[in-house]
């Protein structure tokens, strides 16, 4: 498999993983010094796996979630090293039934580590977002 596809296969794995809360699996694609930054959409900047790993099992673990990646743009930039831009829509089920639908981007680094390309930085930008009030309260 060649690069290029490789890193199509790892973001396809980074949703389904998140939606299918396989935590395991999620936080092996992602180098130990990841940078996550979703100040872009409303939230704050991650450093570090652990760190990373503690907001999203505080924040997603609980919720249900439906996340498309479209329109790939990947530059690999070395042997080693690739840029990524990717639309993306998700949806999110709040328990108290609350909804959010965001549209934006995915600008993310990779690295190749061991063979394997892992997300090393990850900033997600939000064009459009969309909270829905409970049901019950609408």
């Amino acid at each position: 498999m060649n690069d290029i596809e490789a890193i199509k296969q790892l973001k396809a794995r980074y949703f389904r993983f998140l939606d299918t809360k396989d935590w395991d699996k999620y936080r092996a694609l992602f180098t130990d010094d990841v940078i996550v930054d979703v100040t872009g959409s409303g939230g704050e900047r991650y450093e570090g796996l652990d760190v990373y790993m503690e907001y999203i099992l505080a924040h997603i673990a609980h919720v249900k979630t439906v996340h498309h990646g479209h329109m790939p743009e990947i530059t690999l930039t070395s042997e080693t090293t690739a840029t990524g831009i990717w639309a993306m829509e998700d949806w999110v089920d709040y328990p108290d039934g609350r909804e959010l639908n965001g549209k934006g981007h995915y600008f993310e680094t990779y690295q190749k580590i061991g063979g394997a390309w892992k997300i090393k930085h990850l900033a997600l930008t939000r064009l459009r977002m969309h909270m829905g009030a409970p049901a019950a309260l609408a």
